[in-house]
């Protein structure tokens, strides 16, 4: 599975993944999702944002002839499992494909033991769960489990003015925003992680069961100000917006540190730049 994954969206100059959600490469992992899930015989259901989730129930033999679109099971006791397979620009191999690929081998190592489950077991794929086009990490699941207003999804734009909608649509998918009835029967959720630290490292632990994540904020600062010429400006009387960016960048990097939190500048643009 690995082998088939890890040529889709590599740049040849940096190694890193460019899988940007509803695009060709992530469109392109998203097909593999399905054949995947086909090989296996799963049921595979999406909404209409994209998500998908492919269930092996518990009262079908594995080897039936072709797998059905059916409704995920009605009590909530089905085991959830599973990850993205969107990068951010330049994204690691591991961010998300392993909680994929490794859910699969974790059915295909059940059943060669020969254990038929008692509940419902779903592979789920979520989409846009970096924000890394529109802005908003975990959009696909927010969307799916009612956490996001769908009319604002809905005025999400891409950094090229695309609607979330219209990007749907150009990928071939049908939009229909909003909570997902094909989480309704979903007990628990796991999902096997990239360590992205150095935690494990330190600790010299393979493996660990995180007892809680940081909570995920974007903030936009908009610093307004006033070009003037580099030389014959006097220092007293500039009004340079990236003297207060530094300063703020700055100021939340101290609070971090003192509050043992996470801080970060991700894009800054600059205009006119010149």
């Amino acid at each position: 599975m690995w082998r088939d994954l890890l040529p889709i969206g590599r740049d040849a100059a940096t190694g890193g993944y460019r899988r940007s959600p509803f695009a060709s490469a992530e469109r392109e992992c998203a097909a593999w999702f399905v054949e995947e899930s086909t090989r296996r015989r799963l049921d595979i259901e999406f909404d209409g944002q994209g998500n998908a989730v492919a269930w092996w129930q518990p009262d079908k033999a594995h080897n039936s002839a072709v797998p059905a679109t059916q409704p995920a099971p009605a009590a909530p006791n089905g085991i959830l499992v599973g990850s993205h397979l969107d990068s951010v620009g330049n994204g690691g191999a591991y961010d998300g494909p392993l909680g994929v690929i490794s859910s699969f081998a974790a059915i295909d190592r059940v059943r060669e033991l020969g254990v038929v489950p008692t509940k419902p077991i779903g592979v789920a794929l979520f989409v846009e769960e970096e924000g890394s086009r529109f802005g908003v990490a975990c959009l696909g699941s927010r969307l799916a489990t009612g956490r996001m207003d769908p009319s604002a999804a809905a005025q999400l734009r891409d950094g090229d003015g695309v609607f979330l909608g219209d990007a749907l649509s150009d990928a071939g998918l049908e939009p229909d925003l909003g909570r997902s009835a094909m989480l309704d029967g979903v007990g628990s959720f796991v999902e096997l992680h990239v360590e992205q630290g150095r935690d494990l490292v330190d600790r010299g632990r393979p493996i660990a069961v995180t007892s809680a994540s940081w909570a995920h904020g974007r903030w936009l600062f908009d610093f307004e100000g006033e070009p003037n010429h580099a030389g014959a400006t006097r220092m007293e009387d500039r009004h340079d917006p990236m003297l207060s960016y530094a300063m703020t960048a700055l100021a939340a990097d101290k609070q971090a540190r003192l509050a043992g939190a996470r801080a970060t500048f991700g894009r800054v643009s600059v205009e006119p730049n010149a």
